[in-house]
């Protein structure tokens, strides 16, 4: 194992104290940064996360070089406002992850034999738990996005054995959820009463989370990320909704008053160019 061997000379070293060191003096000189707290930059470093998702979708390069320095960046400020506190600082930060990462891995730095990729997220999650004695889901953060945290979920679920065997029982999953669905939609329309009404409006709430829920577990089954699937069509609605709205400003008119048919014929335009 050759995690302690330290060259000085090591560019990847000199970058990374050159950076703590310019947190230091933006701490000790900047009004702005000198403000900051861990709540303050909370948000920041949630943008700065969703920046890098787009970067990634994109596949740009470059922009993903600079967004990562925009979280590492605020990686190291976190550290340095816990050293003000004594509570922490970057090197037991850094300590701390090397250790959990070497106990996680005994695969590497261990005599455990694993197959496949497979075999080391279930070891994984299994080593997370001895670590603290939480349960298998105790890891999945609740402010979360809850597409996200449902395939979390659904992911530690799996690493301990609690899954579907194939995709086919998956489906039959997603079709029994819609058909609950369209039940309580049905129902719905039946109420007469205010109560009634605002029951059924509950359990179609539920009913429709149920089949959302199923259907992002059919697709981890067909090996689609359902975020990235979701955000892809969200792209194509955004690319295809502004070419529909070009093209009939460019007429002098407004989107309001257009009738569905006249914004069919840009919208299929744009459907047609993407082929």
């Amino acid at each position: 194992m050759n995690e302690t061997n330290i060259n000085p000379s090591d560019p990847r070293l000199i970058a990374f104290n050159r950076l703590l060191n310019i947190m230091d003096d933006l701490r000790a000189k900047c009004p702005w940064d000198q403000k900051q707290t861990m709540e303050s930059l909370r948000h920041l470093t949630i943008e700065e996360t969703y920046e890098l998702s787009d970067a990634i979708l994109k596949g740009d390069k470059n922009d993903i070089k600079k967004e990562i320095g925009d979280i590492l960046l605020h990686l190291v400020f976190y550290a340095k406002i816990g050293s003000e506190t004594n509570d922490f600082d970057i090197t037991d930060v850094i300590n701390a992850l090397c250790e959990k990462m070497i106990f996680r891995h005994p695969h590497i730095y261990g005599d455990v034999q694993v197959k496949d990729a497979a075999e080391v997220t279930t070891n994984w999650e299994k080593l997370k738990q001895k670590e603290g004695n939480k349960g298998a889901l105790s890891g999945v953060p609740n402010s979360m996005p809850s597409l996200l945290k449902a395939l979390r979920i659904q992911d530690k679920a799996r690493a301990i054995g609690f899954d579907w065997e194939d995709p086919g029982q998956v489906w039959e999953k997603v079709q029994e959820e819609l058909g609950e669905l369209q039940e309580e939609v049905t129902s719905r329309a039946s109420a007469t009463t205010e109560l009634a009404k605002k029951n059924s409006q509950d359990k179609l709430k539920s009913e429709l989370g149920d089949v959302l829920f199923a259907l992002i577990n059919y697709a981890r089954f067909l090996n689609i990320n359902s975020e990235d699937a979701l955000e892809k069509t969200n792209k194509k609605f955004i690319s295809r909704f502004n070419y529909m709205e070009q093209k009939i400003l460019a007429q002098g008119k407004a989107l309001a008053d257009c009738s569905l048919a006249e914004m069919d014929v840009f919208w299929n335009e744009a459907k047609k160019m993407e082929h």
